[in-house]
């Protein structure tokens, strides 16, 4: 069973969510007998081709970018050569140059998508797009939404429920390695024991500038944050911080492997402020479950309120209601027994549905049909 996968950005380039799941599907279905390969766009020098985790990488060459969509000529060439070879081609949606490289390709073999996420912010461009995106989306032969919220709260996957399925998101924990005991030690120095932990990209729907405003209520000004990650509005960010003057939020940048796993297990409780559609899941949301960490959230009628159940793995919020997200914060920090009975019942949530495992057997069985069409 070969299968190509085919999106925007990939290691070595980029490692945000997507790539992370992209990446779990690879190495887990790998293990089931699949032979992986990934086509993606090359924005920074590097090799063409390279083996990654048990799985090829190719790199095509970014020509230009508009609106967060790369373009490649020499893609679509590719994109045609490895569909010959491969058994099932797998997309990850959005990205519009995909749709158009599908077709300018001829790709005739079975395929499915993974909707990561409805386009949120490019209404404009949408219009336009949008008679491209459902001829897409009618020409796949299965579509795959990652929770059953974002599949009831999709209007575009509520078109093609009859061809659409549920596959969360899985991760694989034995795959993250145990940090030497200095990391962890060196961060509890800086941070204290206990303290509130954002991990992500820096981009606009991540709500960060709520966090932000929730902190500068008197009553949460003393909680310690960490956010880890760097990306488009991080400047804004931290001129944010400096002019409501607050002295507890700490950013890290982006930090490597060990660095992050030894913050996931020191830090006191996830919060995770996204407040726009754009945060279709929250793979780092599920890292914090899978560590066993409460968590805060908001509803947004995505895969963050499937990971997070209210009253349960932690605490949901009104989206962009930083008085909401500051009382939340102060009611996970002044019950200690009832944050840690919350990270155990995420962690145990995790472990029933979320496991990398779980997700490469639905995906192999997925594939299997589809080859047999």
């Amino acid at each position: 069973m070969r299968v190509l996968h085919f999106y925007k950005t990939y290691y070595p380039d980029s490692w945000g969510g997507v790539e992370q799941a992209i990446r779990q599907m690879c190495v887990g279905t790998g293990r089931l007998g699949v032979d992986n390969t990934v086509l993606t766009l090359g924005r920074h020098p590097g090799p063409a081709r390279m083996d990654f985790e048990g799985h090829v990488v190719h790199r095509a060459r970014q020509n230009f970018e508009i609106a967060s969509t790369g373009f490649s000529v020499g893609a679509i060439g590719q994109l045609a050569q490895l569909a010959r070879q491969a058994d099932v081609v797998h997309y990850h949606f959005p990205w519009p140059f995909m749709d158009l490289a599908h077709f300018m390709a001829r790709v005739d073999k079975p395929s499915v998508v993974t909707y990561h996420s409805d386009i949120v912010r490019q209404k404009n461009l949408l219009r336009l797009y949008a008679p491209l995106k459902r001829r897409f989306l009618r020409s796949v032969d299965a579509i795959v939404a990652t929770s059953p919220n974002y599949l009831a709260s999709s209007p575009v996957l509520q078109q093609f429920a009859d061809k659409t399925r549920v596959i969360t998101f899985g991760l694989d924990k034995a795959g993250y390695r145990q940090p030497p005991p200095a990391v962890t030690d060196k961060w509890r120095a800086r941070f204290g024991q206990r303290f509130f932990l954002f991990v992500g990209v820096l981009r606009y729907y991540k709500g960060l500038h709520i966090l932000l405003d929730a902190l500068a209520h008197p009553e949460n000004s003393r909680y310690p944050v960490v956010i880890v990650g760097a990306g488009p509005i991080e400047q804004e960010l931290r001129q944010h911080v400096a002019r409501l003057g607050l002295q507890h939020v700490h950013f890290v940048g982006a930090v490597d492997e060990d660095d992050k796993i030894a913050l996931l297990q020191a830090c006191y409780a996830m919060v995770f402020p996204s407040h726009l559609r754009s945060e279709a899941f929250g793979i780092s949301l599920l890292e914090g479950a899978m560590f066993g960490k409460p968590m805060i959230s908001s509803e947004i009628g995505t895969g963050t309120t499937y990971i997070n159940i209210d009253n349960v793995t932690g605490l949901v919020v009104p989206p962009d209601d930083a008085p909401a997200l500051g009382a939340a914060m102060r009611a996970l920090w002044d019950d200690p027994a009832r944050a840690a009975d919350m990270g155990r019942r995420a962690e145990a949530r995790y472990r029933d549905l979320f496991t990398a495992e779980r997700m490469a057997l639905n995906y192999h069985v997925l594939y299997e049909e589809l080859a047999a069409i």
